[in-house]
């Protein structure tokens, strides 16, 4: 990514044309080859764009940006750069959202006792010859419990736990094995199916889990 201060005025000209005057701004380069210009307001959104494919033909106080398709122009015209650097960014992660499967898992597994006291944990991402349990632990009578976590709980969730049950239960060391179906939210059609096989549902309170304390208002 290449970041560009400058005092700069802006033209686009295609189906559309605008003009922004003279003044300082910031100018994106980006890999994909985009191009946006921006001023210090208006959170992310910039002043004026184009999107890949483009390019940029730069000459002594004129920058040209052509897109490859519709010929469409973003004409900057360049009084002063007070700053031009690139910084090789490579391939973002993507984002991470909080509160996912993975993280309610790491929660929950921290913080087994909030299911019930006495309760232990075994271990998280117990495997099985069909994937992983999620966390797999025993009850404050020593019986083991085989949980499932989804962010949001639905009857496909309930299968995926019966399946691993009935793999579970042929191990003598590990059976009678019960079942938790544990999410944030809970569909009314998965709480029925999972009453039918013999699963507890549990409903996750993220923020509790995270130790942060709700303070309910009426204004």
């Amino acid at each position: 990514m290449r970041l560009v201060i400058a005092r700069c005025s802006v033209d686009y000209v295609g189906r559309l044309t605008a003009h922004l005057p003279m003044a300082p701004r910031l100018i994106l380069l980006k890999a994909d080859g985009s191009v946006s210009v921006h001023a210090d307001d208006r959170a992310f959104k910039p002043l004026n764009w184009m999107n890949p494919p483009c390019k940029l033909r730069e000459q002594e106080g004129l920058w040209t940006v052509t897109h490859g398709k519709t010929g469409e122009q973003l004409i900057l015209t360049m009084e002063e750069i007070l700053h031009d650097s690139s910084h090789e960014l490579g391939v973002d992660p993507g984002l991470r959202k909080d509160g996912v499967e993975a993280h309610l898992q790491e929660l929950l597994a921290g913080n087994i006792a909030t299911l019930g006291a006495g309760w232990t944990l075994i271990r998280r991402e117990y495997p099985t010859a069909i994937g992983p349990v999620d966390i797999l632990c025993r009850d404050h009578l020593g019986g083991t419990v085989a949980i499932e976590i989804k962010r949001r709980g639905e009857i496909d969730g309930v299968e995926q736990l019966t399946r691993y049950l009935e793999l579970l239960n042929r191990d003598t060391l590990l059976a009678p094995v019960k079942g938790v179906f544990a999410a944030q939210e809970i569909k009314p059609q998965a709480r029925v199916l999972a009453a039918d096989r013999g699963i507890d549902c549990v409903t996750l309170d993220y923020d509790a889990l995270r130790g942060i304390e709700r303070t309910d208002t009426l204004f």
